[in-house]
This record gives C-alpha cells, structure tokens and sequence, in this order.
C-alpha cells in the first residue's frame, strides 16, 4: 500500500511523466534515424516524410511538454530545501529542453530537401542539419545532465527519496555527460551506450519508486513547513 505523502500526486505525475519522456523519445527519435540513415534517403523522403513528421511530433513536442512538466512539478517540491539547487536544475533542465526541441526541428527541415533528384547542394543542406540535430542532442544532454546533478544534489539533501538512489544518480549523470561531450566530437558507439546506463537505469527506477512509493513522508512534511 502506497503512503500517503503531502506530495503524493506530484510524486506519481513526475514518475509518469519521467517513463513518458522515455517512450516518446526513444520512439520518435527510432523513427527518424529509421528514415535518414540511409545515404540516399533524399530519394525516399516522400515514402519516409510521414516518418519523420511523428518522430519530430513525438520529440519535439511531446517531449518538451513532458520534460518542461518535470521541471514545473518539481521547482516547488525543492525549493524549501534549497532554491539555488532547484532554480538551478530548473534552468537547466529548461534549456536542455529548448536545444533537445531545435535538434528535432532541424529534422523537419530535410524533409523539403527529398525528392527524385536530389541536387548535390541538397545532399550537402541534408548533411549539415543531420549534424546539427546530432550535436543539438549530445548538447542536450550534457546540459540535461549538469540538471540531473543539482536535481540529485536537492533530493539528497531533502531526504525526499533514499540517499543512495540520490547518490546513484550523482554518478550516472557526470557517465552521462562525459559520454555527450565526448560524441560532439564524434561518433561512438559504444561510449553512447555505455554512457546513457547508469543515468537511465536511475531515472527508471526513480520514476517506479515514485509512483509505486511517493516522497519520504517526514521530509515532505518539514518542506512544506519550511516553505509556510
């Protein structure tokens, strides 16, 4: 049985929206590499344009409202305990947000690039925004990282969850932004996947715990009496 906490309803929503930010854009972001990674899909933008256009709904849309809807939910709930660490995960986690969006755009861009035959300068535009979203991503999440630290940092601090999942958290993201600054300077595998482990897994089981058990009850209780 769930405990009742003053937070409890933000607690689920915030782990709702955390598993929603995952499935709308991984989704969206398989649908679109599903559609550019080929060397000549600018030959086959009219069959993959419809592709491209859910993918960049499902990342640049859907998920900006999910991941700004983090943000908002948890500016209250942790600035009682600390407001630099919460206006500062707030920040970031905004801005991350914002170049996450512009990436997902610069997707949409190459759509009015295809057709049954493409100029090399088309070729050339294709390349250059395909970087961009790449490098708008790895920015992304370096900056979505630096948030995940100070976010971790408040919830250690608060008590809000148990301190090693906090912990847990405050080494995943520094994995996860190494690994991203590393990709800006170009592709690797295996550095992409090893990094995004540890600060995903954290995230999943953060979303869990805080759906399935909400907030630290006493904890929750002293925020709230520090912020009346």
């Amino acid at each position: 049985m769930a405990r009742t906490t003053p937070h409890r309803l933000s607690a689920a929503l915030f782990g709702t929206f955390f598993i929603l930010t995952f499935v709308s854009y991984g989704i969206g972001l398989g649908l679109i590499d599903a559609a550019v990674t080929d060397a000549d899909f600018l030959l086959h933008m009219a069959e993959n344009e419809s592709r491209i256009v859910i993918g960049v709904i499902l990342t640049g849309l859907v998920h900006t409202v999910l991941n700004i809807g983090l943000a908002v939910i948890m500016l209250p709930i942790l600035k009682p305990f600390s407001e630099r660490l919460a206006f500062g995960y707030f920040s970031a986690a905004i801005a991350a947000t914002v170049i996450l969006a512009v990436g997902a755009l610069l997707s949409l861009m190459l759509s009015p690039l295809g057709g049954e035959a493409p100029s090399p300068q088309d070729y050339a535009a294709a390349s250059a925004l395909k970087a961009g979203g790449v490098a708008a991503y790895h920015l992304g999440m370096a900056l979505w990282s630096v948030g995940g630290v100070l976010f971790c940092a408040a919830l250690f601090q608060s008590r809000l969850v148990p301190r090693w999942m906090s912990v847990w958290g405050m080494i995943g993201y520094p994995v996860l932004l190494a690994g991203s600054i590393y990709q800006l300077f170009g592709p690797d595998e295996l550095v992409a996947t090893v990094s995004v482990i540890p600060g995903g897994v954290f995230e999943i089981t953060l979303s869990l715990w805080l759906i399935v058990r909400g907030f630290n009850n006493s904890a929750a209780r002293s925020g709230l009496s520090d912020s009346g």
